[in-house]
């Protein structure tokens, strides 16, 4: 970086908080009472994000009569369901590059129920009237390189040939700077009904709501701790108390598992976003974006951003931080380092909006698996159902995620359960020190291949070949 940017880079920062923007929001929902002493249910929940209030609320929609609890370690939404870009994307495979790759002959199926999945949540908004900023306006992909552009060209043209094109359109160079003016952009794939913009913490505080109107009975500050069998069902122990239940749901995502041998499959990743001051009516004419659509380029190390509803913006993604060992940290919510990197790729990104200030700063831990998208399946004899790997496009996938772990605790075969995606499980990362040193070479073989028109090397060819992968 040169130091002239440096500066300009630092100045933008010098006044930013470090905490989350989306909950700072003064909507923000008091906490409920801890679980104490003994408790009894048919579905304990596990996890207060959106994996844990989807399955809460889709089970009881199925089933009223059902008594449900949810257990949440801290409160409701304060992890990555309250910290991410608010990215509401139907794609169940973590875009449609990773899951063309993967289920090439699955993909028209998973492509219909993600788009069902993304409609049944507009519809939950409708219905529970959840206050969460919902804009259906797409997605772009944007290229920032030639490679890039062919590579969207490409990606476009797979989607025709197997009837996935529709709501699609690709932008040349002045189509996509008509759309969002930057300088960066050489085109783009825009993605026109398959995304949905949100606030983040408000959806998650919305289902909170949702939920307890439906019953569900939620206990916050209450961390499960154990999960052990109990006569014919599970119980989970908690710091003041348990909870006995026939059957339990984890949604505990990037936190350790209670069902220690998934561990392995995950490891938690870091990532870090910026929100800007409001931009005046100059600054907004300056970059367009009357669509309001979230963007993201198409390099390996990637961006995402997207306008808030008070005209703000959200820059974030870029590095993936790894720590040896693999544990959650609260000490790595904050890089200042990746602030400044973030600062400086956002102004080269809108060299019109010098001098524009970020108000906030933070970053969290998701969890990260080595296909990129969820896994499922059950354990304890089919009373205990787990989804996790979400890799940071959870936001719409977890209600899948949700509907998948009731039918696998109903034993039912559904057209969710028959998937390839559902029956198989990716492969687990290595032990330490393997696990960290691998992911050293992935990720400084990617930025090697962005920085040399997308070529992959040996390593990462090999990756490929194996179905392992890291993912900024």
């Amino acid at each position: 970086m040169a130091p002239v940017a440096m500066r300009l880079a630092a100045q933008s920062l010098s006044d930013a908080q470090p905490v989350p923007f989306w909950l700072e929001d003064p909507g923000k929902p008091g906490a409920l009472p801890a679980l104490t002493g003994t408790e009894k249910c048919d579905l304990l929940v596990v996890g207060g994000g959106y994996s844990g209030l989807w399955t809460a609320l889709l089970a009881k929609e199925r089933d009223p009569s059902q008594d449900v609890v949810l257990i949440e370690g801290r409160e409701v939404g304060w992890a990555a369901s309250g910290r991410n870009g608010g990215f509401c994307a139907a794609s169940l495979t973590h875009g449609f590059g990773n899951g063309l790759a993967r289920w090439p002959g699955e993909l028209p199926k998973l492509e219909q129920l993600g788009a069902a999945n993304l409609d049944a949540i507009e519809d939950a908004v409708t219905r529970y009237a959840l206050d969460c900023e919902f804009e259906r306006t797409g997605e772009i992909d944007v290229a920032t390189e030639a490679y890039q552009v062919e590579e969207l060209h490409e990606w476009y043209e797979e989607a025709a040939r197997l009837g996935l094109a529709d709501g699609l359109t690709l932008l040349d160079q002045d189509a996509v700077r008509a759309e969002v003016n930057s300088p960066t952009f050489r085109g783009g794939l825009w993605d026109r009904d398959g995304v949905a913009m949100v606030h983040p913490a408000k959806l998650a505080w919305g289902l909170k709501r949702a939920c307890l109107d439906l019953g569900v009975r939620i206990f916050e500050n209450t961390p499960g701790l154990d999960l052990m069998a109990a006569g014919a069902g599970m119980a989970v122990r908690t710091p003041y108390g348990r909870v006995a239940a026939r059957r339990v749901a984890l949604g505990t995502n990037v936190f350790p598992s209670l069902v220690k041998r998934l561990r392995p499959y995950t490891v938690p990743v870091y990532d870090y976003a910026l929100v800007t001051e409001p931009l005046t009516d100059e600054q907004l004419a300056s970059i367009g974006w009357k669509n309001r659509q979230g963007l993201g380029d198409s390099a390996n190390q990637f961006h995402y951003f997207r306008i808030t509803a008070d005209h703000r913006i959200l820059w974030g993604g870029y590095d993936a931080i790894y720590r040896f060992g693999g544990k959650v940290q609260a000490e790595m919510d904050h890089r200042p380092e990746t602030y400044l990197k973030l600062a400086e790729h956002f102004f080269t990104c809108f060299p019109q909006l010098e001098g524009l200030r970020f108000s906030h700063a933070w970053g969290g831990a998701i969890d990260t698996c080595s296909r990129f998208s969820a896994f499922f399946g059950t354990a304890h004899q089919g009373r205990v159902a787990y989804a996790q790997g979400y890799t940071g496009l959870g936001v719409g996938a977890t209600r899948f995620g949700a509907d998948v772990m009731l039918d696998l605790l109903d034993g039912e075969r559904t057209e969710r359960t028959e998937l390839a995606m559902v029956r198989s499980k990716p492969l687990p990362f290595p032990p330490e020190p393997i696990a960290w040193a691998g992911i050293g070479i992935t990720k400084w073989s990617l930025a090697r291949a962005d920085a040399n028109g997308g070529r992959r090397n040996l390593w990462l060819k090999a990756m490929d070949k194996l179905g392992l992968g890291f993912d900024s």
